[in-house]
């Protein structure tokens, strides 16, 4: 973040010595200042929903902020699913989401009259993790991941044992960590592993991916999930298992997310934007513009992975469209 301050500070120098010049320089500069005064914008923009997207949305509405210091950016964590309940009634301006769009929620914004346009703006890989000093686990297949999470897959009992996984790890009662239903991540991952069946009861469920972190951590028979940038960010806590889908384990980074190759964990990350906020408001225009321009480097500046860049140019492209 350094570097996109420094560029800031960098410009805001630029503009007090285009003033400076405009001010003994005629008619033609004093154009130039008040066109430069033109692309200063005011107003709100509201933001609301997945936790794991929010890293990469304070990034990019702090710098863009510094450009805009007239416009309030706000960005709440109400989870994929909370967000989407105050976006399909009107509330927010964008909806940040961690799975695509339910249909449920198209209709609840149909009949609200709100129009919306999906926007890519990264990719993630949900990462499953255990304790630092888990010694046993070096990987887990699909299917074990699923007999673990689900409710009564181990002999009608949700009380499961690492023994109960595989032969030969520990006699131990397994800690689940999981986050709460609101989450775009929890119904990520209920669909490619839980296959919409219930989770373990005994599992811990929260929407704030920090206190997951706290839980793993601090338990050595803890399990959780959560996305990638959270994993990246406290590494010398936990330890991230590597997934076996089938063709040998392999572990989230930065070029199995991309690749797909982290299959089945790796998924798009979303925002969702209110067209008539888009052709209403210039700041809510211009701040979708900033997001897809900038998208990339704040992805991978907080530990997610950039798209590729045609995807952004073609995504301009729509957002101009909408104009």
């Amino acid at each position: 973040m350094k570097k996109f301050k420094f560029l800031a500070l960098s410009a805001m120098t630029s503009t007090v010595m285009a003033f400076t010049a405009a001010c003994g320089g005629g008619q033609d500069a004093g154009k130039d200042e008040g066109a430069a005064d033109q692309k200063q914008l005011q107003g709100n923009v509201a933001m609301d929903g997945s936790s794991t997207v929010f890293p990469i949305m304070e990034a990019i509405a702090e710098e863009y902020m510094i450009e805009q210091p007239n416009v309030q950016v706000s960005v709440g964590v109400s989870g994929t699913g909370g967000g989407f309940e105050k976006f399909t009634k009107g509330e927010t301006d964008f909806s940040n989401a961690s799975r695509p769009i339910k249909d449920e929620e198209k209709k609840a914004a149909q009949d609200n009259g709100i129009e919306f346009e999906e926007f890519k703006v990264a990719f993630d890989g949900i990462s499953i993790v255990v304790n630092k000093e888990n010694d046993w686990v070096d990987h887990l297949t699909v299917e074990e991941l699923k007999k673990m999470w689900t409710s009564g897959a181990v002999s009608g009992n949700d009380k499961v044992k690492w023994s109960d996984i595989r032969e030969g790890w520990p006699d131990e009662e397994i800690k689940f960590f999981s986050p709460g239903h609101d989450s775009g991540t929890f119904d990520y991952f209920n669909e490619v592993i839980l296959e919409e069946k219930p989770l373990n009861k005994t599992a811990q469920l929260s929407e704030d991916d920090n206190v997951l972190v706290q839980g793993v951590a601090g338990d050595k028979n803890a399990i959780g999930f959560f996305g990638f940038a959270y994993y990246l960010e406290n590494k010398d806590k936990l330890k991230v298992v590597p997934i076996d889908a089938g063709n040998g384990p392999v572990e989230p980074t930065h070029e199995t997310i991309q690749s797909g190759k982290y299959t089945p964990l790796s998924r798009p990350l979303f925002t969702y934007v209110n067209v008539k906020s888009l052709k209403e408001k210039a700041q809510v225009y211009d701040f979708a513009k900033f997001i897809l321009e900038n998208g990339a480097e704040f992805a991978e500046e907080v530990g997610y992975v950039a798209l590729p860049e045609e995807q952004y140019q073609e995504q301009l492209k729509k957002l101009e469209g909408l104009k």
